[in-house]
């Protein structure tokens, strides 16, 4: 497959720049991959397309309050700082992104909050744009954290074109979120909410969690037209063994596995074992997943809507088919869907 493949028309309007007034009522369009038919639905009836013992694997990781602006000393210089993950929690050691890069240089001190009470030294140049920052703060680590989260704003993706707002802090999470490593949401989950979650139980569709933290290894440019040479960032991940024999037993008893969102997908892909199982897996994955792909586990797949030329776009496309997925493209944009984070969902049967 071509970079170029995965091009295609989206206007401005299309991507959505709020979310949706409530979470389970976006547009669902529901792809079948056997009949090659598209139908277009409301979210919250994705529960007529399941049944009893079914499983649905969402991904539990928690975005954190990623994107901060501080002051270059001496100069004064506005800086945004990317906070990406930590690297030493007991040395205060962080890899950023910072912009604009070229004003930043080791050596260099940045300056934070109001009062400029928190300072961050540079101490390592790791990319043209990152750099390692150590935190110069005395107290604790959970008090050193609470102050950074409080300087932070919700890392909203480059394409939304406002400044995040309250309602965005909440928004901009699962309701399942409880791992703390992400400055990517995983999208297609922020369409279930409490009554779907709990409709979905009663109906006997079960649920299990695995974390992938998704980085912003997601909106990077591929910058080759032959995919086979793109290297995509590393993500940590952990599929554990209660997650891991809950899809075993699923898989073995004759029922499916649905995966909600990319991450996922990528996620349980990177723990593969045979005889279309899983294992338990903990470190970090690198997998880029375009078609053609052999999917051995999951059988299912929700997603949001994705941009042109995006990694997440050729992970769907792998798993529903090339040829019908970009057909469920076109008529999402003839038909006005939205598109990306705060955007509408597509479900792959």
């Amino acid at each position: 497959m071509k970079l170029s493949q995965f091009k295609f028309r989206l206007p401005e309007d299309l991507i959505a720049q709020q979310p949706n007034p409530e979470r389970d009522e976006s547009r669902l369009m529901v792809v079948n991959r056997k009949t090659g038919t598209i139908e277009e639905r409301v979210f919250k009836e994705i529960i007529d397309y399941f049944d009893d013992g079914d499983l649905f694997v969402y991904n539990d990781t928690m975005v954190f309050p990623a994107r901060l602006y501080g002051n270059k000393e001496k100069t004064g210089a506005r800086i945004e700082v990317f906070l990406l993950r930590e690297l030493s929690a007991e040395n205060k050691l962080w890899d950023v992104l910072v912009e604009p890069a070229r004003k930043i240089r080791i050596g260099n001190k940045l300056y934070f909050g109001d009062d400029e009470s928190m300072v961050a030294e540079v101490i390592d140049n790791t990319t043209s744009r990152g750099r390692t920052l150590r935190f110069l703060y005395d107290g604790p680590h959970d008090e050193f954290k609470e102050a950074l989260y409080k300087l932070g704003t919700t890392p909203l993706p480059y394409y939304i074109k406002r400044e995040p707002n309250e309602e965005d802090v909440e928004r901009y999470q699962t309701i399942f979120a409880s791992k703390e490593g992400a400055v990517v949401v995983p999208a297609a989950g922020l369409h279930f909410s409490r009554e779907l979650l709990k409709r979905l139980e009663i109906k006997g569709v079960n649920q299990g969690f695995i974390t992938i933290h998704s980085g912003l290894g997601n909106y990077r440019e591929i910058d080759v037209e032959d995919l086979t040479k793109h290297r995509m960032d590393s993500e940590e991940m952990e599929a554990s063994e209660s997650l891991v024999d809950l899809v075993n037993t699923t898989k073995d008893e004759g029922h499916r596995v649905c995966a909600v969102g990319t991450s996922v997908l990528r996620a349980i892909a990177s723990a593969v074992s045979m005889g279309g199982h899983m294992k338990t897996y903990t470190g970090w994955t690198n997998k880029f997943i375009f078609p053609p792909y052999d999917f051995t586990v999951t059988d299912a797949l929700i997603s949001n809507f994705h941009l042109p030329y995006s990694t997440m776009l050729m992970m769907v496309a792998a798993f529903g088919g090339y040829d019908l997925v970009m057909e469920a493209y076109h008529k999402a944009v003839k038909e006005g869907y939205k598109f990306g984070v705060y955007g509408d969902a597509m479900l792959i049967i």
